[in-house]
């Protein structure tokens, strides 16, 4: 039997590898938990927030506390970089199956420890708000924004989320489906902490 010339080779070897993986959609029933937890999470952010006067918008229950519109604009913030930087990059992006081993947490540890402000965290420099005169229109208006464009990814994104992953300061490598629970999770987390902005001696009456 003749070898094949060398030139040859490198395209015999190119054809016999294998194919790459077909991509794993979300199951519908992971679609529908996580529509359901973002839209419970938007429509508590719109709840806490609605109908404030502006003395209760910014009203500060310590200097070191965060009054009702800097919660917002972290929670703004914060969706923004997960839709951009973590969910719209990744899902562009090549599938890593074998960072699987990588990812230590539960969906389900997630959903009931996030919201969880038994444990405090300190936020990030560029994830802090900055007070301001920002409006809750302007404010709730960029939430909403970004709710939009995260929503449209989970019902109708065909890609593999749980082959990708995004690295989060705390919790380590989570794949992009997690990072949708904790963009959830993390809303509620600080709509309780409007609650209890709300109910800090001081707080200013509605107007009448």
């Amino acid at each position: 039997m003749r070898a094949l010339p060398l030139f040859l080779v490198p395209a015999v070897v190119a054809a016999q590898a294998p194919a790459p993986l077909p991509e794993a959609p979300l199951s519908a029933g992971e679609r529908e938990q996580a529509q359901r937890l973002l839209a419970e999470s938007r429509q508590a952010l719109l709840k806490a927030t609605d109908g404030l006067t502006p003395a209760q918008w910014t009203f500060k229950p310590a200097p070191d506390r965060w009054s009702i519109q800097e919660c917002a604009q972290h929670i703004a913030l914060v969706e923004q970089v997960i839709q951009s930087q973590v969910i719209a990059k990744g899902l562009a992006g090549p599938r890593e199956p074998l960072r699987r081993a990588d990812v230590t947490f539960t969906d389900a540890f997630l959903i009931a420890a996030l919201p969880d402000r038994s444990h405090r965290f300190q936020a990030p420099e560029r994830l802090r708000p900055a007070g301001g005169t920002a409006t809750p229109e302007a404010v709730l208006g960029a939430f909403e924004a970004t709710r939009k464009l995260l929503d449209a990814d989970v019902k109708a994104s065909a890609a593999d989320w749980r082959a990708r992953f995004g690295v989060h300061p705390a919790l380590g490598t989570l794949d992009l489906y997690q990072w949708v629970l904790l963009a959830a999770g993390h809303t509620t987390r600080h709509v309780q902490q409007i609650e209890e902005v709300k109910r800090a001696p001081g707080f200013p009456a509605a107007s009448r």
